[in-house]
């Protein structure tokens, strides 16, 4: 809130410089911004009685737009890659598939192992939980299960993250 959006009936009010000026009625604190031609900006509303300070609003939105986009650069996005097998995979089709996904995982994304089944290969899904078992093991040097694997639909399901 600026200015006369404020209709509090007395605020905490801190002056330009950042010294304490003490609590204050709404009108008085709103006189004090005009005569030092700034705006009186409410930045803690939910304090008793709320604080407002007297700044350059048009100053004050841009240096938090500023801190805003320095916060998004600094954020890391973790994708997830898929890695798909089948339950009669051969073992150098396998170790293809592994190497592709310790490539994922040391550029720090996540990889969701699928194991998909297809017709009569469903009935022996248990029987292939090994195969699952031995991927992990394989990256077991830089990577842990984040969720062990689990059936969704026709195929068993795990996720692997970089170790910490």
């Amino acid at each position: 809130m600026v200015n006369e959006q404020i209709r509090d009936k007395e605020v905490r009010l801190i002056g330009a410089n950042g010294e304490q000026l003490g609590i204050v009625s709404a009108r008085e604190a709103q006189k004090l911004a005009r005569e030092a031609e700034m705006d009186l900006v409410k930045v803690a509303p939910m304090a008793k009685p709320p604080v407002c300070k007297i700044i350059d609003y048009g100053k004050f939105r841009y240096e938090q737009a500023r801190k805003e986009k320095e916060a998004r650069k600094k954020q890391k996005i973790i994708e997830i890659k898929e890695v798909r097998l089948s339950p009669n995979i051969d073992s150098n089709d396998l170790n293809t598939k592994i190497s592709a996904a310790r490539k994922f995982i040391q550029k720090g994304n996540k990889v969701k192992v699928t194991l998909r089944f297809r017709g009569r290969e469903m009935s022996h899904m248990n029987n292939s939980r090994h195969i699952l078992e031995d991927f992990a093991g394989q990256l077991s040097d830089i990577a842990v299960v984040d969720k062990p694997s689990k059936v969704e639909g026709r195929s068993l399901v795990m996720f692997l993250s970089e170790k910490r």
